[in-house]
């Protein structure tokens, strides 16, 4: 990081700088700590409830840093899945789990496919539906200055990928009704 700041010439000894390259380097540890984890670990208190029912978590924050910039995006995230055989989640699983695949360079697309991914494989869940919510830096700060612009991505699995009702049904729980007109071509094929 030193060697980094010195390139663009900043005066590392300077007052206040003396510090900035092992803070710096904290900060992107902290950012990219998702490379180490194991997303596994988080199905292991899977439920089994009676339930048929689908189930939504919404509006879930989250950071990441897009790989081609190293620049941050951020947003909301939203997860609808139908259970198989009545196994559920906590909700904070759900939370942990979209901060985990976000801590590391990302980008938008991907990440939501990989946690729509996770979803379906962790929990055994019949169809998942994550929407992704976003305003990306690189596009703000460089290239397009495209201040306020909004990205969505959005990836589908199992029954939501190929039941015309339930998808709808999933896109109306988010309330995005929208989306519910989707044929699924335009969603992102994980299964």
């Amino acid at each position: 990081m030193r060697e980094f700041l010195t390139a663009l010439g900043v005066d590392t000894a300077a007052q206040g700088m003396e510090e900035t390259p092992q803070r710096a380097a904290q900060l992107y540890a902290e950012l990219f700590a998702g490379l180490h984890e194991d997303t596994a670990e988080l199905w292991a208190d899977v439920l089994t409830e009676e339930t048929d029912g689908l189930v939504a978590v919404r509006a879930i924050p989250f950071y990441s840093m897009c790989e081609h910039h190293l620049l941050p995006f951020f947003g909301t995230a939203h997860i609808v899945y139908q259970p198989h055989a009545g196994h559920v989640a906590g909700f904070g699983v759900f939370a942990r789990l979209v901060a985990s695949m976000a801590r590391r360079p990302q980008l938008q697309e991907r990440l939501t496919g990989d946690i729509a991914r996770e979803i379906e494989c962790g929990l055994g869940a019949e169809g998942v539906l994550v929407v992704l919510d976003a305003q990306q830096l690189c596009m703000m700060m460089r290239g397009a200055r495209a201040h306020g612009a909004q990205t969505t991505t959005s990836a589908s699995c199992g029954i939501f990928r190929t039941d015309a009702a339930s998808r709808m049904q999933a896109w109306t729980m988010l309330g995005m009704e929208r989306g519910a007109q989707d044929d699924g071509e335009s969603t992102l094929s994980l299964c």
